[in-house]
């Protein structure tokens, strides 16, 4: 039966009624898609609903659990004796925790250990040759977007610090412990300073997390002018969110506000030219005694305007054996003094370029032209100056030639008390450093020379020059991988007139001294060809 117009309108209006009278205003459907709205924004949309987000928090500061609660066991308590605030570790001082500037009286474990939560592990340093830590890749990730941000970042426009194939080296070879030194013969970068700094960053928080303190800077950054003192500066400024505090000192700003400024602030990172620091430091406005990392930037430039001195006072001011890493901006000879007084041990090589002088970077090459019987008496003068100062795992090799005499070197090698074993099955002697960690001294004939790893040896010796430039080119950029300390000893004869030119073109490409006897020997190539 139809109903009429009337029911049709009561039943209407009870709908109505119904549905003002309720707690919802809107469908059902609707008001599940508002609700899963305000869950998505608070970040706690449920499970089953596909890309579940949820917002970072203190114990998940990088969201790899997704929200999820970390999975804990019950143990058994242990019971622990409440450690006295008197009993944390200092290192070089007490801190003054009251400071303006100061973070938590210079520690920041407290503040960083969620944040760096997932990245540091307990106990040991983990291994970051082959994967970076997370830590390393914020800090990169904060410094490329701040800079990108206030347009300071111009020098690889479009390329990602991630994809920097230099700081990879960089981390790979900072891993070994050992100090670094860049032969790529410029000034540090905006890459490669961000990336010194980040590492140095991970090694700080560390430290901090293993409850070691520190009263004075942890990084000492030098640099040539005040300009590279502000780009430092600027790439170590978003370092400061996670407690790492940077002070510029450079000329450009009143040393009596510099004074009142270090005074109400100790920074983990100091940036400086060498001439101010040395003068505070004089003054006793600061004290780096407890460095433990020291980076110079532009070391050709600084020895060039005279602070050479400066810096071997800086060196001498802190205890200890900081880690170094040393940018030098030029393949000059004059500044391989400097670069052997600061490092002093097992260094690596850093560089992506493949030239012959960035591979023999700070490597002497001894030219010398004179008869074959002098060849012998000077061959034996090198090794008695290898012997005499020398250090402990240095390695020196004389490279021979089978067409060339040589019994009567041999002989007078022996009586060094060397002992010498040219077959052809061992191609050399006394190859790597015995077990008490002497100086080695070991003979090849040339053409076995494939088989050595020249990168061992500090000094070597060519009694008789190589017959061509690619195999001196070959000996110079593959040996003293690992020291500051090479030395490359040529002689020549007469007879070895038509290699003059091309040496001397090495020798200048270097920025090493040509001798004028090798000069006088091109000329009389030269005379002999007309």
């Amino acid at each position: 039966m139809a109903k009429g117009e009337d029911a049709v309108r009561r039943k209407k209006n009870k709908k109505l009624r119904k549905k003002n009278n309720s707690t919802s205003s809107v469908s059902a459907k609707v008001a599940a898609v508002i609700a899963a709205k305000k869950r998505r924004k608070a970040g706690k949309r449920r499970m089953c609903q596909g890309m579940c987000f949820s917002l970072p928090t203190p114990d998940d500061p990088f969201n790899d659990r997704s929200g999820k609660e970390e999975f804990k066991t019950k143990g058994p308590k242990k019971k622990t004796r409440s450690k006295p605030k008197d009993e944390t570790v200092q290192l070089n001082g007490k801190c003054e925790a009251g400071k303006k500037g100061a973070v938590g009286g210079r520690n920041i474990a407290q503040k960083s250990n969620d944040l760096l939560r997932e990245n540091i592990v307990q106990g040991p340093d983990c291994d970051i040759s082959e994967f970076p830590s997370k830590f390393v890749f914020w800090c990169l990730s904060s410094i490329e977007n701040a800079l990108r941000l206030d347009d300071a970042y111009t020098d690889g426009e479009g390329n990602s610090f991630f994809l920097n194939p230099w700081g990879l080296e960089f981390l790979r070879c900072y891993s070994s412990g050992n100090d670094l030194m860049d032969t790529s013969g410029n000034s540090a970068t905006t890459e490669q300073i961000a990336w010194t700094v980040s590492s140095a960053a991970d090694t700080f928080v560390r430290k901090e997390k293993e409850g070691l303190s520190f009263s004075d800077p942890f990084l000492l950054f030098l640099v040539p002018s005040q300009e590279k003192a502000v780009q430092v500066r600027t790439v170590c400024k978003p370092l400061k969110s996670v407690g790492i505090h940077t002070v510029s000192i450079h000329p450009g700003a009143p040393l009596d506000h510099q004074i009142q400024g270090l005074k109400t602030c100790e920074p983990e990172f100091l940036v400086s030219t060498p001439e101010r620091l040395l003068e505070l430091v004089s003054m006793k406005a600061i004290d780096i005694s407890g460095v433990s990392m020291l980076v110079i930037d532009g070391l050709n430039t600084i020895c060039s305007s005279g602070h050479t001195d400066t810096i071997k006072s800086i060196k001498k001011c802190i205890s200890g054996n900081p880690r170094l890493v040393i940018f030098n901006d030029c393949f000059s000879h004059m500044s391989i003094p400097m670069v052997r007084y600061l490092l002093t041990g097992s260094i690596c090589r850093l560089s992506l370029n493949n030239s012959i002088t960035s591979l023999s970077s700070c490597i002497i090459q001894s030219v010398k032209v004179c008869t074959s019987e002098d060849k012998v008496v000077k061959s034996i003068e090198a090794l008695d100056q290898f012997q005499s100062s020398c250090t402990q795992n240095s390695n020196m090799l004389f490279i021979l030639r089978k067409d060339v005499k040589c019994h009567k070197l041999v002989k007078t090698i022996e009586s060094k008390g060397c002992s010498i074993s040219l077959d052809s099955d061992a191609a050399s002697f006394n190859d790597s450093v015995d077990s008490d960690s002497r100086a080695a001294v070991s003979a090849i004939y040339l053409e076995n020379l494939s088989t050595m790893d020249l990168g061992t040896y500090d000094v070597v010796v060519l009694p008789s020059f190589v017959p061509s430039m690619d195999t001196y080119v070959h000996i110079l950029t593959k040996m003293a991988r690992q020291s500051v300390n090479g030395v490359l000893h040529s002689f020549l004869t007469k007879r070895d007139t038509e290699l003059a030119a091309p040496l001397i073109k090495v020798l200048e490409q270097c920025g090493q001294e040509v001798p004028q006897t090798l000069q006088d020997l091109h000329h009389t190539s030269n005379m002999l060809e007309d």
